[in-house]
């Protein structure tokens, strides 16, 4: 038991069991158990009272009710990294800040151009695709590639990263909403206004606060804005002190990381990354080159631009320790996508054809960005690194 949690709390730990879920969806969108997964997440799941309730199919539930979840862990850390932090001082924030920026930009650009060389402007929506950085997999990655690396860089990814999921955040709330309904908006403005005053009450007990985060995520859910928001909302009022000297957020994030780390997250893998395998064509086609361009080019790029520029104007300092080249290994990282690029696909194309030439540019783009960021930080690590292979 004990070798079972030393591992399951190594850093890589997460990615791992994510990259198992996600291979364990492709192997059975390629088999005849094919079938009965799209039966599973087809299925109606209805929670009602009365003939009153939600009524979604199991992926919805998956994508719109744990991914709240996700996100409200997300949330916590941010919370946390903002008040006490990495996050705290502006001069910390500022070089890992803008590198995250242009790492957001940057993708984004390159994806649009690529849509326009192919003469694909329907494809326009998924502009967000690769600006996302999945953080368990580049820490995961990170961690992989041995001792001898100065510890600043796990400080300026983890920033970066954190930044990049508040970017994200903003993207979904902005962008990804349909159907606006006002008087649900108007509505959810009640339990915001309760956990607010839970929140400046400083209260010891959480119960109230996720009931009331339950019922503004529903509220959020009818309005139109995606509901995962409500996860973030709900997770900045919770107290990070309390009247009695402890942290409820703390509290709540060390409960809830297990869950988000190894059922979660891979949950949404397994649901979502199941990719039919296609010819070596498909690579090529528009949707699928565009994301893997943006996230294997237009990361690394816009990480890089961020940081020569800031460095060599004297407005900021590399990490303690850190070389160029392992600046760069770090910005390709970056460029490891995941989960959020693949939940920003399913809100831009939806579930259909399209999707799985988001699985094929979100996947490829992933697997090449890791492969080029451990290669740059294995030959940096030297030895240490060659004996963890």
């Amino acid at each position: 038991m004990a070798a079972i949690r030393r591992l399951l709390a190594h850093e890589a730990a997460g990615g791992v069991v994510m990259m198992a879920a996600a291979l364990v969806a492709v192997a059975l969108a390629n088999s005849p158990g094919k079938a009965w997964l799209d039966t599973v997440l087809g299925a109606e799941l209805a929670i009602t009272l009365n003939g009153v309730g939600l009524s979604k199919h199991v992926l919805l539930w998956i994508n719109d009710g744990l991914m709240a979840v996700f996100f409200f862990r997300v949330a916590l850390e941010l919370k946390y990294e903002l008040r006490e932090g990495r996050l705290r001082r502006m001069s910390d924030v500022m070089l890992p800040g803008m590198a995250a920026l242009g790492g957001m930009a940057m993708p984004a650009l390159v994806y649009l151009a690529v849509v326009a060389l192919a003469a694909a402007p329907g494809l326009r929506a998924g502009w967000a695709i690769p600006c996302a950085t999945d953080i368990a997999f580049a820490l995961g990655v990170l961690a992989l590639a041995g001792k001898g690396l100065p510890p600043a860089l796990k400080t300026f990814l983890l920033t970066l990263a954190i930044l990049d999921d508040l970017g994200a955040i903003l993207i979904i709330a902005l962008f990804y909403g349909h159907d606006l309904n006002l008087a649900w908006l108007v509505a959810a403005l009640v339990p915001l206004a309760g956990l607010v005053a839970l929140n400046l009450a400083r209260v010891h007990r959480m119960g109230p606060s996720i009931l009331l985060g339950l019922v503004l995520w529903v509220m959020v859910l009818e309005s139109g804005i995606h509901a995962t928001i409500a996860g973030v909302v709900t997770a900045f009022c919770i107290p990070l002190r309390d009247r009695k000297g402890g942290s409820p957020l703390h509290r709540l994030d060390h409960m809830l990381a297990p869950y988000v780390t190894f059922l979660i997250v891979p949950l949404f893998a397994l649901a979502n990354a199941g990719l039919v395998l296609p010819g070596p064509a498909a690579l090529a086609q528009p949707l699928s080159l565009a994301i893997g361009t943006g996230l294997v080019l237009g990361k690394p790029l816009g990480v890089m631009l961020a940081v020569v520029v800031l460095t060599r104007m004297g407005l900021a300092r590399m990490p303690e320790g850190a070389s160029l080249r392992q600046m760069l290994a770090l910005a390709c990282l970056a460029g490891i996508g995941f989960t959020m690029s693949l939940f920003i696909g399913g809100l831009s194309f939806g579930d259909g054809a399209e999707m799985n030439a988001v699985r094929i540019g979100v996947l490829a783009g992933s697997v090449l960005s890791a492969l080029a960021g451990y290669a740059l930080l294995w030959r940096t690590a030297g030895q240490g690194a060659q004996r963890r292979l």
